[in-house]
This record gives C-alpha cells, structure tokens and sequence, in this order.
C-alpha cells in the first residue's frame, strides 16, 4: 500500500508519485507500506532538527519502521534544488522519492550512488 498525504498548498501529482514508488519497489522486489508526505520548509525542518540534529530545511527524510516506511518531501526546497541543478521541478521530486525509498529499503549513500552509475 502507498499512500500521500499532501500537507501543503502545493498541487503534486498524487499518481505520478504512487506509480513511481511502485515501479521502485516492484524494480527492487520488494513489498513495502509506503507514506509519502509533503509538508512546508518549517515543518521538514523541525523534523530534520529532531531526528538528525541538523538545524535546517531539507528536501527529503525518510524513516524505516520494520516492513513499512515513511517519505517526507519539502516541494518547496525541491523546487530550490530543482533551478540550482536546472533540472525540472519532476526530474528532481523524482530523484528525491527514489532516494528516499532506497533509504527505506536499507541502501547507504555508497551502494546507492553504485546503483545509479549501474542504472
């Protein structure tokens, strides 16, 4: 089961989202209950400040609770990345999504940067 819950004023695309972390999980063989939230800059930050001790806005957390996992996504700082990399507002909410999934699934930044030269 996916699930998002969209705690902003942002329109995203819901199904696009779903569809993505399926194929992810589907292409990774795994089965796993997925949240995907999108919240505000204070918000991700009060999140990041707590459960990683860093004291700023980030794009994406991602949190792994045994079979399940939660994804939160700041569309506002992937909006600031996506024009820093001059990329899309998509191709970075989907760079994002899929690095927080494969967080969930148990990679490390090493194995994950291996997996995306591999493609």
């Amino acid at each position: 089961m996916i699930e998002v819950n969209n705690l902003t004023a942002d329109k995203i695309d819901e199904k696009f989202l779903k569809g993505l972390a399926r194929k992810v999980l589907e292409g990774e063989n795994k089965k796993v209950e997925l949240s995907i939230a999108l919240v505000g800059q204070d918000r991700i930050r009060e999140l990041n400040r707590k459960y990683r001790k860093k004291d700023k806005a980030t794009d994406v957390l991602s949190f792994q609770y045994g079979d399940s996992g939660e994804i939160v996504l700041c569309p506002e700082i992937i909006e600031i990345n996506a024009h820093q990399y001059r990329f899309s507002f998509k191709k970075e909410l989907t760079r994002v999504l899929i690095h927080g999934i494969l967080h969930i699934l148990g990679y490390n930044h090493q194995e994950m940067k291996k997996k995306q030269n591999n493609g």
